[in-house]
């Protein structure tokens, strides 16, 4: 037997683990229903004892701990299909690297989801496609069709992104660490199981909050959290046994260079980071959502039973994974490796750190060699644009002081000259016409004075409440439909109505709900920030890397590259994974260079825990050069990626949707405006006066820091001017 690679750490599991009474019912009728769907003996995956050792209704009812026995069987039906699908997959398309035939395969299983059960399902051919369709008619009777889109879609989610494992296989690739965490939400099945988490509990997600940001972040939390810790009990199976790549503590290994046993103890702080994101969001954003969206009481009952739902299959699927023979688990309860200690020293470490961070003077930034191989062009229409952002400023009243606060505002002319918004703009599309670099000029300065703004108008007296109404009214200048009707009170609003109405004309209608979309994700991450701001907390550091794509604005600057090729390319290839992780990889990269430009101006000068750098000393407890070393490879890392999908997934992507000769130059064409935009990214940040410390004394006041403890009125005292 292979020697255990290593020892399993303590974990921070806060929800006791209750056992449903069902389960020897579950046991019974699963074992039952799986021969009948012929996964068992002749399918040449599972036979009998397989299905009994792995012991899913054990599974089932820990997860699950308090419905009745015909639902416990149900859903544990669901999980005996879905981890079949699994074991059948890795043996019938990841061993022997088919990836044609497993494409093939995929290609097949939607069709036996069908919205209304009267269209009837094809011929099964498999056990997998005989569960699914069995399965499905059982579960969608009693859901709604927004329940059965989203089930429906994590589903194929689940079964598609196996792909993406056998590509990695093929390719002998480990990803880096964002990559992973995106991908394993998708392939790991977790999002699937918090569906079934509302069919269990029979209390759906309201539709209309549903893809909201505490939905969203509690669904992607529940996920990281069950992923990292079957990663952490299934490492010995997956890495040593069956050579799979897909699994956190070999991405982390790879990544930082360090021992198996370093990997996994990191593993298990980020999982108990993601369980404290996932309380941190219960009690601080649900009940705002809830007034926001006029949640009725009934329904926000259904929610909380549902966030109860998934606390239960946390706890659940720990007490699991120590009793099933698929995993390493044989000295998983040698000492007290599971007793309050794990809580209290989670408790004391990282979560009270997390929110005791002190402004302090840190110095000049250090710049690595931050590199990016690509060559940097520049607009010859760069200086006219520089004389036309400082009219268009002037004009929307940008550099004008703003009422109520002291001194010239939050920018004047001098500033808005030394940030050069244009010289971005030109590297970012540098075959602009006049009016079209203007264009986005004009938008680089809107979104970097928003950016401004907030903190300095709202941040300052904690006025979120402000905020929130000065966020909502900025949709009212950004009709899908006619003119600008409502009037500008403030020149956020007059700069922004008058953008839309330059934008939007061209743009379809869906354009412009994607493009409306964007902003609005901009101005959501900025009151993001402000409420970590007013609690003094330094964000967890999947949330904050997330969050970070939405408060750079690199949404709203990557629209308007691909908008401009929306007729011409199908839809789907902008949906799917393998160009959201080109962009995403792209965004990463870019708001890690800001990061590490704008350490000083954001920590010393600005008091601010929005920075990648201090997220890395927070979290692991390190010096600002070991954190700057961490963020720069990781920086260099998503670059990496960037080229790797758009060299290897992208023509696979563009061959499983026959995508013409047209459309794949267009493609070509958005991808090298992505490199353009990263060139010109970097570039600016080199470039500009924004950074620097000499211009930092420049715009801004001696800086004030605040001792860690009370904010509010009575506490000016933990000031030091």
């Amino acid at each position: 037997m292979t020697a255990q690679p290593f020892e399993l750490p303590d974990f921070y599991m806060p929800y006791p683990a209750r056992l449903n009474p069902h389960v020897e019912e579950a046991r019974r009728h699963s074992g039952q229903w799986a021969r009948e769907m012929g996964m068992l003996e002749g399918s040449g995956i599972w036979e009998q004892r397989d299905l009994d050792s792995h012991d899913y209704a054990l599974l089932c009812a820990y997860t699950h701990p308090d419905c009745d026995g015909a639902e416990l069987s149900l859903v544990t039906d669901w999980y005996v299909w879905v981890f079949f699908f699994d074991d059948h997959f890795l043996e019938t398309f990841k061993r022997s690297g088919d990836r044609e035939g497993g494409r093939a395969y995929l290609d097949r299983l939607p069709a036996f989801m069908p919205m209304d059960l009267a269209a009837g399902v094809p011929e099964p051919a498999n056990p997998v496609e005989a569960g699914l369709a069995d399965l499905w008619a059982r579960t969608v009777p009693a859901r709604s069709v927004q329940w059965r889109v989203r089930f429906a879609e994590s589903t194929r989610n689940l079964l598609n992104e196996s792909l993406w494992e056998l590509s990695n296989i093929n390719a002998n690739r480990v990803a880096n660490p964002v990559e992973y965490i995106e991908m394993r939400r998708k392939v790991g099945g977790a999002p699937w199981s918090a569906g079934l988490v509302e069919h269990a509990v029979g209390a759906e997600v309201p539709d209309r909050i549903a893809a909201s940001r505490p939905m969203r972040v509690l669904r992607d939390a529940f996920a990281d959290a069950v992923h990292l810790r079957n990663d952490l009990f299934s490492y010995q199976r997956e890495v040593c046994d069956e050579g799979e790549l897909s699994n956190g503590v070999l991405v982390l290994e790879t990544f930082f260079g360090c021992s198996t046993q370093e990997a996994a103890d990191t593993i298990n702080d980020v999982l108990t980071s993601r369980l404290q994101q996932f309380e941190h969001t219960v009690f601080t954003e649900l009940g705002p959502l809830f007034v926001e969206h006029g949640v009725d009481p009934l329904s926000a009952a259904g929610v909380l039973a549902y966030v109860k739902g998934l606390q239960d299959w946390q706890s659940g699927g720990h007490e699991w994974h120590l009793r099933s023979s698929r995993y390493m688990n044989e000295r998983a309860r040698a000492g007290d490796s599971f007793g309050p200690k794990s809580v209290v020293g989670a408790l004391a470490a990282k979560r009270v750190r997390s929110y005791t961070h002190v402004p302090h003077p840190v110095g000049p930034s250090i710049i690595p060699d931050l590199r990016l191989p690509y060559e940097l062009r520049l607009s010859p229409h760069l200086d006219s644009s520089r004389r036309s952002t400082v009219a268009w400023a002037r004009e929307m009243g940008i550099i004008d002081p703003v009422p109520g606060l002291p001194g010239p505002g939050v920018w004047d002319e001098a500033k808005l000259i030394d940030y050069d918004l244009p010289l971005c703009a030109a590297g970012l599309d540098p075959d602009a016409s006049p009016d079209e670099l203007d264009l986005s000029s004009f938008w680089l300065a809107w979104g970097t004075y928003g950016d401004d703004y907030f903190p300095v108008v709202f941040g300052a007296t904690r006025n979120l409440v402000g905020a929130k109404i000065a966020a909502d009214r900025y949709s009212l200048f950004m009709p899908i439909e006619g003119p600008v009707t409502a009037v500008p009170t403030d020149p956020l609003e007059r700069g922004l109505a008058d953008l839309w109405a330059r934008t939007a004309g061209p743009l379809s209608l869906s354009g412009r709900r994607r493009f409306r979309k964007a902003i609005e994700d901009m101005v959501a991450g900025w009151l993001w920030e402000l409420s970590n701001q007013a609690q003094n907390r330094v964000p967890d550091p999947v949330d904050y890397i997330e969050m970070r794509r939405a408060t750079f604005g690199s949404e709203l600057t990557m629209s308007l590259c691909r908008l401009s090729r929306e007729k011409e390319v199908p839809p789907e290839i902008f949906q799917s994974g393998p160009m959201r992780s080109l962009e995403n990889a792209a965004m990463d990269a870019a708001c890690l260079i800001n990061d590490v430009f704008s350490y000083q101006k954001e920590i010393e000068f600005e008091g601010e825990v929005h920075n990648c750098v201090l997220v890395v000393q927070n979290f692991f407890g390190c010096d600002y050069p070991t954190a700057l070393n961490v963020v720069a490879d990781l920086m260099a890392s998503r670059a990496r990626e960037f080229e790797h999908v758009a060299a290897h997934e992208l023509p696979v992507l563009y061959d499983d949707f026959q995508v013409g000769a047209e459309a794949r130059g267009l493609l070509a064409a958005y991808v090298e405006d992505l490199r353009n935009w990263l060139a010109g990214i970097l570039n600016w940040h080199r470039h500009c006066l924004r950074y620097d410390e000499v211009s930092l004394r420049r715009h801004h006041r001696p800086p004030e820091w605040r001792l860690g403890g009370p904010t509010g009125l009575g506490t000016s005292a933990a000031t030091l001017r």
